[in-house]
Parts: structure tokens; sequence; C-alpha cells
């Protein structure tokens, strides 16, 4: 399939394609193929689903809201009878992974919280200006955040993580709850455009600006209910100061481009956040309990947090104690607390070694895993510009990454140890091992190291090792010589 994408990289770019990389860490839940494609001047990002409809949509709104002005890729070009297209590259910072990179527990660096008000002062874009004018006779699978729409998640909620996780409830009453919260959240405004999916892994940073993805499910709805999915994101796990002072700048906002009333806003404003809270909750269970991708659980953990904050803190205009039964249930659970530990991420340790010292130590113990062997490729040692550099040092990675053999073999490895990523995950498994080696240990197997390394970070459920065999050995040697000539 990814010959389609070249033959719409080359139609657009008048060039063929030189290098293929599957971008596994921008995969999430929906099935989509992420591939960036590329040449010496040219990227583009391509994508491979078969949901005609919803590919419809997205392109429909990408082109929408790039003639309204918004930060949205650039389509290139689509082949919407192979569930194909080619979208503008905006890098690999999500909101999320700089918040992630930039904490401390509660205590996250000024320069994220300037991103998140960057990223909220746009949202008011997307819901009125763009909303007004948008065909949503495109929208799949509703053209409005209606019953019909509302009764699909917290049925999802209800069937794939309530019952999953072995959580009590009485079905009448909890319906009739449900029915309660529906007629409620229908009763707030609802004219404008609900993006919704507005949280912080669909916001890719670049240049310290903000760019928007992942709208196709968007429809005409309430707008309480995206900011209600940034601020509540559950990993994004954001400090409640935090997520009231990005309320309040929001709500600023959208006052210049909509008449507001802040009271009425507010009186819906909670219960859009309950039940985002379970829409995203039936997603964890429906991949975690149901498909047994235990990564997904993960977040279970975060969302519980947000859920206790919600019952110790607000108190909602409409009466729901079955729901609220649920919910208490939920955070007493002995299950749910112990759900997707720490230990249940899967371990990539990543090394790069010489050849002439032998293969690195598999301290797990299992010997298994991929050993790479780059001395086929083109060898920056042996020019004496890169003697005292390593694979880590950008002369050096400008060099391999001019070579077309360098990319090819990179791909393959993504593509090969992507594979084994995601099975190891589906088993629970909890180790893998990947080793670079070439002559010295120096420039090619540290590059690969690096390379493979920067592309898993912020993957769903992996943690990543990274040691440089060969490095270590060459600064513990000059360590020890200077020590004796001191």
């Amino acid at each position: 399939m990814t010959d389609i994408l070249q033959k719409l990289f080359a139609q657009h770019f008048g060039s063929a394609v030189e290098a293929v990389y599957p971008l596994r860490a921008m995969l999430g839940a929906s099935g989509r193929k992420i591939i960036r494609l590329s040449n010496q001047q040219h990227r583009a990002i391509g994508i491979l689903y078969a949901g005609r409809e919803e590919n419809t949509a997205f392109l429909e709104f990408s082109r929408h809201f790039r003639r309204h002005g918004l930060p949205v890729p650039e389509i290139y070009a689509a082949d919407l009878d192979h569930g194909a297209y080619l979208e503008q590259d905006l890098g690999d910072t999500t909101l999320f992974e700089f918040l992630s990179k930039n904490r401390s527990g509660d205590n996250i660096a000024q320069p994220v919280v300037e991103a998140y008000r960057k990223v909220i002062a746009i949202l008011p874009r997307f819901q009125v200006e763009a909303g007004r004018d948008l065909n949503y006779g495109v929208c799949y699978p509703r053209a409005s955040f209606d019953r019909q729409s509302i009764a699909w998640d917290l049925n999802y909620f209800k069937y794939y993580f309530l019952q999953l996780a072995g959580i009590p409830f009485n079905e009448q009453s909890l319906e009739d709850d449900f029915d309660h919260l529906t007629t409620f959240l229908l009763s707030a405004d609802r004219d404008y455009f609900l993006y919704r999916d507005f949280q912080s892994r669909n916001v890719m940073l670049r240049g310290g600006q903000p760019f928007f993805l992942d709208y196709q499910g968007g429809r005409k709805g309430a707008l309480q209910y995206d900011i209600a999915s940034l601020l509540f994101d559950a990993k994004a796990d954001l400090p409640p100061p935090l997520r009231q002072q990005l309320l309040d700048g929001y709500l600023d906002e959208l006052s210049k481009h909509a008449d507001l009333d802040r009271d009425a806003f507010m009186r819906h404003y909670y219960a859009y956040v309950y039940v985002r809270i379970m829409q995203a909750l039936g997603a964890y269970g429906f991949r975690g309990f149901y498909e047994r991708k235990t990564f997904f659980l993960q977040s279970v953990p975060y969302a519980l947090r947000n859920l206790r904050w919600l019952l110790h803190t607000v108190e909602l205009p409409i009466p729901l104690p079955a729901l609220m039964d649920v919910f208490r249930n939920m955070l007493g659970s002995t299950k749910l607390q112990g759900v997707a530990p720490a230990t249940d991420k899967l371990t990539i340790r990543i090394m790069s070694f010489s050849f002439h010292r032998g293969l690195p130590h598999d301290e797990t113990g299992h010997g298994g895993g991929f050993v790479f062997d780059a001395r086929s490729l083109p060898n920056p040692g042996r020019e004496e510009r890169f003697k005292l550099v390593t694979g880590r040092d950008a002369s050096v990675i400008e060099y391999l990454d001019r070579e077309e053999s360098v990319r090819q073999f990179l791909a393959s490895v993504i593509s090969l140890v992507g594979a084994s990523v995601d099975s190891y995950q589906q088993r629970g498994f909890k180790n893998l091992m990947v080793s670079f080696g070439c002559t010295g240990g120096q420039h090619r197997s540290v590059y690969f190291a690096e390379q493979l390394a920067k592309h898993l970070h912020g993957a769903s459920g992996v943690e990543v090792v990274l040691r440089h065999v060969e490095l270590e050995k060459i600064n513990s040697e000059r360590a020890e010589q200077a020590k004796q000539l001191a």
C-alpha cells in the first residue's frame, strides 16, 4: 500500500521518494497507518486508512480550516478509492510530549503553559468562526453531538469499562441517570463546531506554534466539550489550579468570538467533563480489557484521579445518584487500583557496540531481541574529520542522513522493531533488546541507536533505555588515563 503513497508523493512534488519511515509513535487507537515519506528536498506524511467517510471528513475539514487561516496540515494529494492521502509534515513533537519532558510532578515549565495558552486561544476560532459555514453534511458518523451520539458514548463506558472492570451497577437506575444526564447536556447551546478529540496528542508543536490534527470525528455541538477534553486529558494530568487558569483564559478568548454567558457556560461545563471522561474510559476499557492492549490501561489511574477531584469539588445542577455511586465504586475498586502498574511497560533496551569487543550482555536473561550489523554502510570513521566525534554529533548525523542506503536501513529497522513492539505489548512481554554493531562502535552503531530511541520515545506503554557500550568504555579509559596523568 505504500506504493500508492509514493505515487502521490512523486505526482505532487515532481520527484521520487527516497525514504519511507513508519511513524509507530504517532499511532493511536484509530488503526491509521502513518508514514513519513521524504527525499532530499521534500517531506510529507502519508495516511493509509480504509474508512472512506472519515477520510472524506478530514480532507474537507482540513481545506475548510485552512481557508479560515487555521493551523492545520496542508493536504497535498489524495486517493480515496485506496484509502490514502498525503499531508504536510508537522514534525514529531506533540503537546503531550512537550509537557511530559518539561514537568516535575505538578511543577510544569512556563513554556508548556504558554503553549497551552496558545492552543486555547485558537480553539474558539475552530468552534465559532470556522463552524459557521462548515459543511456538516460530511460529518461521520453523526452530524451533531445529539442524543444518539451521547448514548453511544455512555454505553461504550458501561459495557466496555464498567462490566469488564467488574464494577457493580444497577442497570435500570444507571440508564435513568444516563437519560437525565443526556437531556441536561442537550439543553446547552449546541450550534458550534465540536472538534471531538481535542487533546494534547492531537496538537503538534513546530517552531513554538501549535498545529492541529485528528478532527475527522468533528460535528456540531456544545462549546464545553472540547475545552473539557483538553483540560481533563487523563495522562496530561494537569494540576487543578492550572486547569482553572486555562479555563478562565479560554472564556476570555471565547468572549471575543461569541456572545458569552459565563454562568450558563459553567452550568453545563462539568457535565460535559464527566461525559468526556466516560467516553475516554470506554476507549481504555475496549482497547485494554477487551483487546488486551494493556498499555491503554495506563491512563485509567489518571482518569480516576480526575473523577476523585470532581466528586470532592463539583456539584452538578441535576441529581445523578446511580452514576455517582458507580464513580465511587470505581474509586474503591481493588482491580482498578492495581491496573496498569509501571511494570506493565515494555522496556526496550537499545545498545550500540563494537563487533571487535563482542555482543552486549542481555541483563534480563532472555537472550533474545535484534542485533543489526551496520558495517555494510558508509563509514564516517574512515574520514579524518570524524575521528574525534561520534554518531551523536551533528556532523556525523548530517553525513549519514544524506546516504540513501542508511535511510533504507533505518526504515527497515523501524518496521521490524515496530512489529515486535506491538506483538510484545499485546502478549504482555516486559523486555526487548535491540543492538546495533559496527567496526568501532563510535559512529554508525551510535547513530542508529540514537535514531531508533528517538523514534520510540513517547510511544504508549514503552520505556526506552539507551546505552552506548563502546563509548562508555572509551570514556572510562580516558578518565583513567587522565587520573594517572594527574
